[in-house]
C-alpha cells in the first residue's frame, strides 16, 4: 500500500532512507544533510519565508518517492524569477502567494527533484505530480514550481500541461587535461595572457591561494568563511544574505566529506575565500566572500584555482553558480536548465505561456550565438579577441 505523507522536516525522514533515493550519481544539494543543514541553521524556515512541506511516498513502510518542497511567501533565494509574474497577477487581482516550490533553497544546481526508487520512477514522479497539482487546487496555493529539474522530470511534466521555463549557466568542462597548461592551450592568445598575468596577480601583492578539503580544514576556518560572506554579502547593494554562521558550523559537522574551501592569505590573515562542495567527478562553487579588494583575487579564488584543483583531481565538471557572462571567455560554456511550472489560475497560465515562449526562442538564439563564439575559439585558440 502506498501512502503519501508531507513533513515538516527532513530530519523526519532517516537519514539512510532519503539518501537511497538520492544515490551516489545525485547532486550533494539533495542529500539528507544538506537539506537538514539548512534547516537546523535557521536558513530554510518559516522566520525566513521558507516552510518545509516535504512531499514523501511511502510503501509498504519504506520511502519510494520524496520532493524537497517548501511553501513560500515571496520569490527570494530560488534563482527562476518569477517576480514579474507575481506582479501581473496583482494587477489582475490574483494572488500569487503563497506559492509551492520543489527545488533546493538558495542552489542553483540542476538535479533530481523528484527522488525515486529505481523501479517504476516514471510511475512515480506522476504520483507525486498529481499530488502536487492536487494541493495547489484544495489550499490555494496558486501554483507550484520545480526549479533545475532533470532532463526526464521536465518530460514527464510537460506531459501533464506544466510549462516550461529555458535558461543557461555557465559550467567548466575537463576533457582530460593533465595540467593547467593544458587547460591554458584551449584559449586564444589574448585571453591566455591574460589569464597569466591574472593567475601572477596575487602572490605579486604578497597573498598566497591554498585548498582545504576534507578533515583537513580547520573548524576556525569554517567560521571565518561566514564572515568573508556576510563581508560580501554587505558590501553589495543587491545582496541578500541567507545563511548565518550555524550553517557553516554545522556543514563542518556534517559535510565535511564534502566540503573544499579555497582560501587567501594575506601572511596568517585569511582575507577571501570560498566554499566549494565536491562529488564524483563534479566540483560545485556556491559561496565568495573577501574582506579586501585586490586585483584578480576574485578570478584566482573562484575559477582558476578551482579549475587547476579540478584537473589536478580528475574532476570533470565545475559548476561555478549562476550569472557571470566573464566566464564565456575563460573557458566556460553555456549549459541550458530547466524549470517547470504549474498555475492553477487560467488567465495566469496563459499570459506565462505566452511570455515563456517568446523567452524560449530569446535564450535559443543567445545559446547558438555563445556556442558559435566556443566554437571559433577552438578552431583557433591561437588568434586574437
Amino acid at each position: 500500500m502506498r501512502t503519501l505523507r508531507v513533513l515538516s522536516a527532513v530530519r523526519d525522514v532517516p537519514r539512510a532512507a532519503w539518501n537511497a533515493l538520492v544515490g551516489d550519481d545525485g547532486s550533494p544539494f539533495l542529500e539528507w544533510e544538506w537539506l537538514s543543514t539548512l534547516e537546523d541553521a535557521g536558513s530554510a524556515v518559516p522566520a525566513a519565508g521558507w516552510l518545509p512541506q516535504h512531499l514523501t511516498l511511502w510503501e509498504d513502510g519504506q520511502l519510494v518517492g520524496a520532493c524537497p518542497l517548501y511553501a513560500k511567501g515571496h520569490s527570494l533565494g530560488e534563482f527562476v524569477f518569477d517576480q514579474g509574474w507575481a506582479a501581473a497577477a496583482g494587477r489582475a487581482g490574483i494572488a500569487y502567494y503563497p506559492k509551492l516550490l520543489v527545488g533546493v533553497p538558495f542552489t542553483p544546481v540542476t538535479g533530481a527533484r523528484f527522488l525515486t526508487a529505481a523501479a517504476g520512477r516514471r510511475e512515480i514522479v506522476d504520483v507525486l505530480a498529481e499530488a502536487l497539482e492536487e494541493r495547489c487546487r484544495r489550499e490555494h496555493f496558486s501554483s507550484v514550481h520545480v526549479n533545475f529539474c532533470l532532463p526526464d522530470e521536465t518530460a514527464a511534466l510537460a506531459e501533464r500541461g506544466w510549462l516550461q521555463r529555458t535558461a543557461y549557466q555557465y559550467h567548466w568542462s575537463n576533457p582530460g587535461f593533465t595540467t593547467f597548461d593544458d587547460y591554458l592551450a584551449g584559449l586564444r592568445s589574448k585571453r591566455r595572457n591574460q589569464v597569466r598575468r591574472e593567475r601572477r596577480a596575487p602572490a605579486e601583492d604578497g597573498v598566497t591561494i591554498t585548498v582545504h578539503t576534507g578533515a583537513e580544514i580547520p573548524a576556525a576556518l569554517l567560521s571565518r568563511m561566514f564572515d568573508l560572506y556576510r563581508a560580501t554579502i554587505e558590501r553589495l547593494p543587491w545582496g541578500q544574505q541567507y545563511l548565518e554562521r550555524r550553517f557553516f558550523e554545522l556543514a563542518g559537522e556534517r559535510l565535511r566529506h564534502r566540503l573544499c574551501l579555497v582560501v587567501a592569505r594575506d601572511g596568517e590573515e585569511v582575507i577571501a575565500g570560498t566554499f566549494n562542495l565536491q562529488k564524483g567527478d563534479a566540483f560545485y562553487g556556491r559561496y565568495w566572500g573577501a574582506t579586501r579588494a585586490l586585483r584578480h583575487l576574485h578570478f584566482n579564488v573562484c575559477y582558476y584555482t578551482a579549475i587547476d584543483y579540478c584537473i589536478r583531481n580528475k574532476l570533470r565538471r565545475f559548476e561555478p553558480g549562476a550569472g557571470g557572462e566573464f566566464k564565456q571567455l575563460r573557458g566556460f560554456e553555456p549549459r541550458a536548465t530547466e524549470s517547470m511550472h504549474f498555475l492553477v489560475d487560467r488567465r495566469l497560465a496563459n499570459a506565462v505561456r505566452d511570455f515563456l515562449g517568446r523567452e524560449r526562442r530569446a535564450v535559443a538564439a543567445e545559446m547558438r550565438w555563445l556556442e558559435e563564439q566556443t566554437a571559433l575559439r577552438r578552431d583557433r585558440p591561437d588568434s586574437t579577441d
